[in-house]
Formats: C-alpha cells, structure tokens, sequence
C-alpha cells in the first residue's frame, strides 16, 4: 500500500453529537433509496471564487484507543522493510478488520483497500465500495475522496471521470487533504487546459494547497514552492519576478514539506543546494554540498518509505545561516535524529473500568469514556462498549457487544413508579488510554524513536519564548475537536531557546486560538552525529 500522513493507504469544526448520531445508527443519506456511491453532487467547478478551509479532524467519528492500537500494529506489519512476500496478510486483514468494526475511520478505509489488493481472497471490490459508503454515511471526507478515486479508476463501479471530480470536490469542501493537494494542483495552469485536465485559478489552488499542508500533508508543498517563488498579483498572475521575499518563501515551503513526507521537495532541496539549473535564480543564498547531501538522503528515504515524517528536522538540517551540526555520514544516523520521539512507554496499571472476563473484557492498559452517544434499538447498531444511559437507575457495567448483538431488557420503573421489563436506551463508551492524560504521541513502529523526558518537564504556552532548546510536543485536550489534528507526533518542532513557538492559525491555518494548545518539553539530547 501507498500511505498518507495519517496513515491510511491511498491510491493517489467539531462534529456535534446529535448530527454524528444520526449518521452512525440510522446510516440513511437524504434519498433512502440511494446509495451513496450513486448520489447526485455538483458538478466539480474550477472557477469558483474563493475556497473556505474546512479541516478534516474535526469531522471524523472520535477514534477508539485500543482500534487505533490494532490499526498501528497492521500497519507495523506492512513495514517496507519487510518484503511483500513476508508479510502476513492474513493478520494484517484481521487486525484492520477488528479496527474497522469499531468504527476506526482510517482502518475502514484501509480494509477496503486490502480487498482490492485481493488481500482476503473472501472479499473484493464491491465490499470495499459498500466499506466507502458506510464510511461515507459517517460522514468521513476521506471516504468521498476514495471514492472519486474508485470512478476514477473503475474499481468496483462503473468509470466516470465526472463523477470522479465530483466526489473529489465534494471530498476537498470537507476538509480533506489528499483530495485539497490533488485539485490545488489542477488549478495552477495560466489558463484552462480541459483536454489535460488543468485550469487556472491560482488564488483558490494556493488556498487549497495551503489548508492541505496545514493539516500534515506533505506534498501539496512541492507545487506551493513555484507559485510562491514568483511575485503574483490578487488574482494569481505573474511576470515571473523573483525577490528575495518569494525566493525565501519558496525555500520555507520545501523545507516543511520535506518534514511532512514530500519526497519531491526534498529532491529540489537536494539540486538547489547542490547543483542548481540556473545559478542567477537559484532558491538558496549559496551552493552548499553538506546541505544538498543531506537532502539527498531523505529524499531516498521517502523514496523507498513513505511513511517516514521528520518533524526534528532543524535538529540536524537547519535552513541557513544557521550552521549545520556535525555529521558522520551514516544514513541511519541522519535519520534517526530527524525522527520523532516518544517517552518510554508507561506499565500499565488496571483502570477501574478493566475486568478480564466476558462480556466485559477490557484490558488493564484502557478505561471507558461514555460518548453521551444513544440507540434505543433493539441490537447494536456495531461493535462497540455499551452501558445503559444514566437516568434509568441501572447500575450495569459495560459491556462489549458486537455489531448486530442484540442488548439486553432489564426491569425498570417507569413514570409511575411501576415496574416494567423491557428494552432501555443504551449509551456507547469510548476506549481511552488509561495513562492520567499523559503527552504520548503514538505512531506506527520504526516512526518514532524513544527519547527519556528532560528532567525539569517543562510545559509552555504558544505566547511565550521557547525556555530551553530540544524537541517540543504540542498537545490539545483529549475532549478538543482538533486534537487529532494536534496531538500528531509529526506536529513536533525542535526549538531553540528563545525561539518562538508555532502558532496554530499563522502557522497551521486551524482556527484554534494559541491558548488551547501547550506545548512539552519532550527530549532535550543534541544530535550525536559526530
């Protein structure tokens, strides 16, 4: 598979309870009697006038902790290490599956491309089509972008290259990343090219590419740089001058899209610092052999992964003038340094909630969070922990029922005081990490390198200067609608003391006020490349 930044394998605002609700039990789309992958969109339109940047975290259903567990492990197992014909694909199937049942937004798209693969020879493209629309009537973006790559490509529905735009439109409104850098890129062309599929209509391409990269999205970056690099008047045009200002901007943009995944950025870093075509207009203030070789080696490194992020990567490639640290030329050295980092992993200790028998199975490292999400149908609608709603003066643990299982009736006193038995409303509960709130970015295997927390643990607001010079983790509360968008280890910076810190809407483009995020002290170690 071919990964995105969040993990999920491509082919190329707070979501208020009560709409997510209605999404999640009744899965209806506005015609009952439509399919989702039939529903009528409008047309894709190249020349609208302006773009509003939605952003997809806040829209997705919240993630299961002990789902994202499974879905990081199925992920470990597709490590490009391992060669394709070592790989298990029967536990990888299996675990995204147990992912996907719990409504694991990133492994139900996942699964859907393992049966397209041919991956579970029990399943194939029309079940992964009927996986996109469950995602669809959940409201997940990435869903509508898949399925503009399905028309696309004429798997598993008729091909339509209309529809496809369509879906892909619809997909970008919502707040998607991969659909926002895909139609950013076809709207840089001077003029309409339809036969070629390019359009002009560079102010909303620039937005677009811009709201992508600000949610972790690498490689929108690559195509930022040349419309950054020339002066552009408000409605896009340019004579093709280069300033100082532009030609830094452009150099900025390569440089965060390297940290982001873009392995074409990092390439034109490699040529501009190394050997540039043209001298008078280069990027960079200077040829510089150390810089481009650097580069050269990240760039091979996404070349071969994808997956690799290096959110550290001003530890031991700065832009200049800053100098470059010492190196010893071994790859892994470079790599490992620019990586990620995480605490060590805490022991476990058992939740109040854990308990190691059936029905209520729930291991020592999670503990249950109730949604204040409700059915009053007579099974569960999918796999999931569910308790009685409060209010009805049961006092009965959750229980983890699987999709269709039908809930239990209990005896309850109705408005008169009578007793009744019959069907009660159940109440869904979240598995959360049971680690106190604790700063602990997770990725999949071999992202992330451990690192010991800095003895003082210090803690910083956006408004304040850096304190002491190391890695520094963002981090947003657990019940933020952009904490998924936040609490990404990619989302780490290494800082120098006295720096400033990111801030989310100039830096990030989230509208999230610089007060609802702090930023931790997470590994203060120079880089030892000597």
């Amino acid at each position: 598979m071919i990964w995105n930044q969040s993990g999920m394998a491509v082919a190329r605002g707070r979501c208020a309870s009560s709409i997510f609700l209605c999404c999640l039990l009744a899965c209806k789309m506005p015609d009952d009697k439509v399919l989702p992958r039939n529903q009528s969109l409008p047309l894709f339109n190249p020349h609208v006038a302006d773009f509003i940047c939605e952003t997809e975290a806040s829209k997705v259903p919240p993630i299961n902790a002990q789902a994202e567990d499974w879905f990081l492990e199925a992920r470990a197992l597709e490590d490009p290490e391992i060669f394709v014909e070592d790989r298990d694909y029967k536990k990888i199937v299996d675990l995204t599956r147990q992912a996907a049942e719990r409504l694991h937004w990133k492994a139900m798209l996942n699964l859907a491309s393992l049966y397209v693969e041919g991956r579970d020879p029990l399943h194939g493209e029309e079940d992964a089509v009927q996986l996109l629309e469950k995602a669809m009537r959940l409201g997940i973006p990435a869903a509508y972008d898949r399925m503009g790559t399905y028309y696309a490509n004429g798997t598993g529905v008729a091909g339509d290259i209309t529809r496809a735009y369509a879906f892909w439109q619809k997909a970008a409104q919502m707040g998607n990343p991969q659909a926002l850098g895909f139609l950013g890129e076809k709207l840089t062309a001077g003029k309409d090219y339809p036969g070629a599929e390019m359009w002009g209509n560079i102010p909303v391409a620039i937005k677009m590419m811009e709201c992508a990269l600000g949610q972790g999205y690498g490689p929108p970056a690559y195509d930022l740089y040349y419309l950054y690099v020339v002066l552009r008047t408000p409605d896009g045009t340019s004579d093709g001058e280069r300033t100082a200002e532009t030609k830094e901007r452009a150099l900025q943009v390569l440089h965060t899209g390297v940290r982001l995944g873009c392995e074409k950025c990092a390439n034109k870093l490699t040529i501009e610092f190394g050997d540039p075509f043209d001298l008078a207009n280069m990027l960079v203030p200077y040829i510089d052999k150390a810089r481009a070789e650097r580069y050269g080696v990240l760039g091979r490194e996404l070349g071969f992964n994808p997956n690799a992020r290096f959110p550290n990567l001003d530890k031991v490639l700065p832009l200049p003038p800053a100098d470059l640290p010492p190196w010893n030329g071994d790859r892994d050295t470079l790599l490992h340094a620019a990586k990620g980092v995480r605490p060590p992993p805490a022991i476990p200790q058992p939740s109040a909630a854990s308990l190691l028998q059936e029905p209520y199975f729930l291991a020592a490292e999670y503990a249950l969070r109730p949604t204040g999400l409700h059915s009053d149908a007579p099974s569960a609608p999918f796999s999931a922990y569910w308790q009685p709603a409060q209010g009805q003066g049961l006092a009965e643990l959750a229980r983890l029922l699987r999709k269709d299982e039908e809930f239990r009736h209990f005896s309850v006193l109705n408005a008169d005081g009578k007793s009744r038995y019959g069907p009660v409303t159940w109440e869904r509960c979240l598995t959360i990490r049971h680690n106190h709130g604790a700063v602990e970015p997770r990725a999949a295997r071999g992202l992330l390198r451990e690192a010991a927390r800095p003895d003082p643990w210090l803690s910083c607001t956006c408004a304040q200067a850096c304190p002491a010079s190391g890695v520094w983790q963002p981090w947003a509360a657990a019940d933020h609608p952009l904490q998924a968008n936040v609490n990404q280890y990619w989302r780490q910076a290494w800082l120098s003391q006295g720096a400033p810190f990111p801030q989310p809407r100039r830096d990030w483009l989230l509208d999230l006020p610089d007060d609802e995020v702090t930023w931790h002290w997470m590994d203060a170690s120079l880089p030892d490349m000597g």
